[in-house]
């Protein structure tokens, strides 16, 4: 199992190294250099998205120590193995463009192996909330194991096992945004609280369009008023005297996340007609 992101910092790589070969010598298990060529990803690995930035650091790592933990595979036949933990230092060896990698093999099930990459992944924080939420699913529908076992599995309370599980429910493309990291998933507990997904699509354009915090959205999911002041650049405002000058109204440019809108107040019919001939012109 790797360790996490702040834990590999601070542990230096010498004492990591202690800890394996302790750990190896328990076991009776022996580390094999595996050239690249022969190793490949594990398609059910939860996680689908491996951005370099993230990756960077242990890049820097495996450039400066090599590899202190091997990998853990299995063997697929002929010769080729599949990895079951470690898929991140695999992509960095890979990066660093490695001949081989140090590699422990052992007989695993499929659903171990599953099993194995998800705790991985959670116990690094890697899996954002839809990904998570999706291995649990799979944990359930093709493992059979109940949320008790998956809690259980994962050292988590059993109520958050199924509050993951609940955002699967939630309008599709709210859970776009949650991977996009559009939103939090505070947000999207908020937004669970209605069931109508139309309603649910209407509440996150607000969210996204005022820029709205998690308690604010929890007040507007409850029917309660949220003023929000959007700055305005100073371009913005030019802007804005400049098309009141021109259609002699009051004008208001409200700027989003992403674009925003204009906003004409007028005071009469007479003045609405007015302003339509001014843009039709334009």
């Amino acid at each position: 199992m790797s360790l996490g992101r702040g834990l590999g910092a601070l542990i230096p790589p010498k004492t990591i190294q202690k800890i394996t070969e302790e750990t190896l010598a328990e076991t009776g298990e022996r580390v094999l250099e595996i050239p690249l060529e022969q190793i490949e990803a594990n398609p059910d690995q939860p996680r689908k998205n491996f951005p370099h930035q993230e990756m960077e650091g242990l890049i820097n790592s495996l450039r400066e120590y090599g590899i202190i933990q091997p990998l853990i595979l299995t063997s697929i036949g002929w010769g080729k193995y599949q990895i079951v933990a470690g898929e991140r230092r695999f992509r960095a060896a890979k990066f660093l463009e490695f001949k081989t990698v140090p590699a422990i093999v052992r007989s695993v099930k499929d659903s171990e192996k599953f099993e194995i990459s998800l705790l991985e992944n959670i116990q690094r924080q890697d899996l954002n909330p839809m990904e998570r939420a999706r291995a649990y699913k799979r944990l359930t529908d093709e493992f059979n194991l109940t949320q008790e076992d998956i809690a259980r599995k994962l050292g988590k309370a059993r109520t958050s096992v199924a509050n993951t599980l609940r955002l699967l429910t939630l309008a599709e493309p709210i859970q776009r945004a949650i991977e996009e990291e559009q939103i939090t998933e505070g947000h999207a507990k908020a937004l669970l609280s209605t069931e109508d997904q139309e309603k649910q699509k209407i509440l996150l354009k607000r969210v996204l369009g005022l820029n709205l915090t998690v308690r604010e959205t929890e007040k507007i999911v409850g029917g309660k008023r949220v003023r929000k002041t959007v700055e305005l650049d100073s371009m913005l405002l030019e802007n804005e005297r400049e098309l009141a000058k021109i259609l002699d109204a009051k004008i208001k440019i409200i700027k989003k996340k992403k674009g925003g809108k204009i906003v004409i107040e007028t005071f009469s019919q007479e003045d609405l007609e007015a302003i339509i001939q001014k843009l039709f012109k334009c």
